[in-house]
């Protein structure tokens, strides 16, 4: 049967869901006079446009119309009795509930083919050449072996330097705390034999690398503040002296 799609409603529920959202009308609490009057204004709107409307829309116009009119009238039994009856806008709302959950679903389900429609599987390859033989022999020369060999070795002796190095500043990351004490016995040592003063460089390992000058430095300053050592510099990049602090509050 053919069926025309009015405007972009794919049926009669999915016209009264937009009138009901539209309207900002909660789907529990439907007014059904007022959503009813919108749904056959628009259904005589199409007709006015020449646009044939299919049979659910008259349908559920039908509902509508019985419903409207359960809302208004009374039910009175035999008695003459005011009977309360179940919300008649019940049935209704289940049936727009189930709507909507199917709908939801159906979007989820062609998301799903859109996506794998754009995903292409890569077409099997012939591994018989593996699986038939898989033992390969690698056919090299004597001078290709021998320097391969070297590589390997260059490769392996870098490997060890850079875990060697390492695994030095680690152990050196782990003794930090040790510095200030070395520096100060170096310190009180010096300081008897060289006349109060100590070049900071005298205070550094032998050999010392970045790592070394930087803990030793961070270190010196820890000792200006908390142990009463004294730093001075003449000139910017000069060589510092650390001093006691007593010494060089005498010396100002």
């Amino acid at each position: 049967m053919y069926k025309v799609r009015i405007d972009k409603f794919e049926g009669p529920f999915d016209l009264l869901i937009y009138l009901l959202e539209n309207a900002r009308m909660d789907i529990y609490d439907i007014k059904v006079a007022e959503i009813t009057e919108q749904y056959i204004a628009y259904l005589k709107e199409m007709e006015a446009l020449n646009v044939e409307v299919d049979t659910e829309f008259i349908v559920l116009a039908a509902v509508l119309i019985r419903l409207k009119s359960r809302m208004l009238l009374p039910r009175i039994n035999t008695e003459g009795e005011l009977e309360i009856i179940e919300d008649p806008r019940l049935e209704l709302q289940g049936r727009l509930l189930e709507y909507m959950r199917i709908k939801k679903a159906a979007e989820m389900l062609a998301e799903a083919e859109e996506y794998n429609l754009a995903v292409h599987g890569k077409p099997a390859e012939d591994m018989s050449g593996y699986l038939d033989d898989p033992d390969e022999i690698l056919r090299v020369s004597d001078e290709q072996l021998v320097s391969a060999f070297i590589l390997f070795l260059t490769r392996k002796r870098k490997v060890e330097e850079v875990t060697a190095r390492y695994t030095r500043v680690r152990r050196r990351k782990e003794t930090i705390e040790n510095r200030i004490s070395e520096m100060t016995d170096l310190l009180e040592r010096k300081l008897k034999d060289n006349g109060g003063k100590v070049l900071f460089t005298e205070l550094l390992p032998e050999k010392p690398d970045r790592y070394d000058i930087t803990l030793s430095f961070m270190s010196l300053l820890s000792m200006i503040k908390n142990q009463g050592y004294d730093a001075e510099q003449k000139e910017n990049f000069g060589e510092i002296n650390v001093i006691r602090r007593e010494t060089a509050d005498v010396q100002q």
